[in-house]
């Protein structure tokens, strides 16, 4: 079955028409990038919802407000699984038409009607339906590409940041059902269909944080995230806002939360440092154990191995008096920082 884009029998709408029920057209899809870009920074879309509902491994809701108030570069460099898994979206819309003897299209950035803060970027929209196959009812098809690792969270349908980002995307656009198609490990196809019907509380729920996290940017109100928030979407995100330091010193309560950071990175770091001594000597007891031994069993079975491993090692010293060209060629230096705690506090810590 031939996509649109193949037959040619439709053309991608014009901004500014109605082209779901709900929802009319910000900007088409043939648009340039920079403009979808800036164009998304006026509204809440599907991937930021699951980003502000915490379900994100890429952002949280503190990292929507920077970057639709212009804190956050336009666009950073691409992940290679974001990468991949655009340039494999039209293949995989295309097998999805294929397999449901439908038709797709191209259409771009829309917003709600009613609601213009609420926008989303519909990867195909769906001309002839095959749930509906009477009243061919239109409708969209979301495009998924995930790593093998992640397949168990597809067994019976979309994982939770997929499910928030469709769930938006029907609550925008006032479709009764969005289908899912995604291709894991570059080779396990798998496609669901999402009922609006069956999350009716959870797309009002959806809408409620919505409207909050968009009145917290239009009212520059940086939002407060949980204390379990991802650590390592808050570093990266304060890589971004402050990727060069002017070297200002900041000065803290002596009862406040950084303190009581502060004492919490120590503890936790002398748990660290005890961990590792304590894994030390029981290596040295298991490996003790062995005598001249490779393998311990225990009821028949291994317990535990002491075998060789091998690993690549480059001596950077040698391959730049030897090899300066190659040296400069391979070896770069790559700046990271690290909290460095004087001394004196530390001693101070433990009395």
């Amino acid at each position: 079955m031939k996509t649109t884009e193949q037959a040619g029998t439709t053309t991608v709408p014009a901004a500014g028409r109605r082209v779901t029920p709900t929802g009319r057209l910000i900007l088409s899809a043939d648009a340039d990038r920079d403009a979808w870009l800036t164009a998304r920074r006026s509204g809440i879309g599907s991937s930021d919802m699951a980003a502000i509902l915490g379900l994100s491994r890429y952002g949280n809701a503190l990292s929507v407000y920077h970057d639709k108030t212009g804190g956050l570069p336009l666009e950073g460099d691409d992940s290679e699984p974001a990468l991949w898994g655009r340039l494999m979206e039209e293949t995989v819309a295309r097998e999805w038409a294929r397999r449901n003897r439908s038709v797709v299209q191209r259409v771009g950035l829309v917003a709600n009607t009613d609601r213009p803060w609420q926008m989303c970027t519909l990867d195909r929209r769906v001309l002839k339906c095959p749930v509906s196959a009477t009243t061919r009812e239109r409708c969209a098809v979301e495009v998924k590409c995930r790593s093998a690792f992640k397949a168990p969270q597809w067994r019976t349908g979309c994982p939770d940041d997929v499910l928030a980002q469709v769930l938006h995307q029907i609550d925008v656009c006032g479709y009764a059902h969005l289908h899912v198609a995604c291709l894991i490990g570059g080779n396990d196809y798998r496609q669901f269909t999402v009922y609006r019907a069956e999350h009716e509380q959870l797309i009002a729920d959806l809408r409620t944080a919505g409207a909050r996290a968009w009145q917290q940017i239009t009212e520059r109100r940086p939002p407060v995230l949980p204390a379990d928030a991802d650590p390592d979407v808050l570093l990266d995100l304060y890589e971004q806002l402050h990727p060069e330091r002017d070297g200002s010193e900041v000065h803290i309560d002596r009862d406040g939360d950084v303190q009581d950071a502060l004492a919490d990175y120590l503890d936790a770091g002398a748990d660290e440092s005890e961990a590792a001594s304590r894994k030390k000597r029981a290596k040295a007891r298991l490996v003790g154990a062995l005598g001249k031994g490779s393998a311990a069993y225990l009821g028949g079975h291994i317990a535990y191995e002491y075998r060789e491993q091998s690993r690549e090692y480059c001596d950077t010293s040698r391959l730049r008096e030897e090899h300066p060209e190659a040296y400069a060629a391979c070896v770069e230096d790559r700046v990271s920082r690290r909290i460095n705690i004087p001394n004196d506090v530390r001693e101070a810590h433990k009395v």
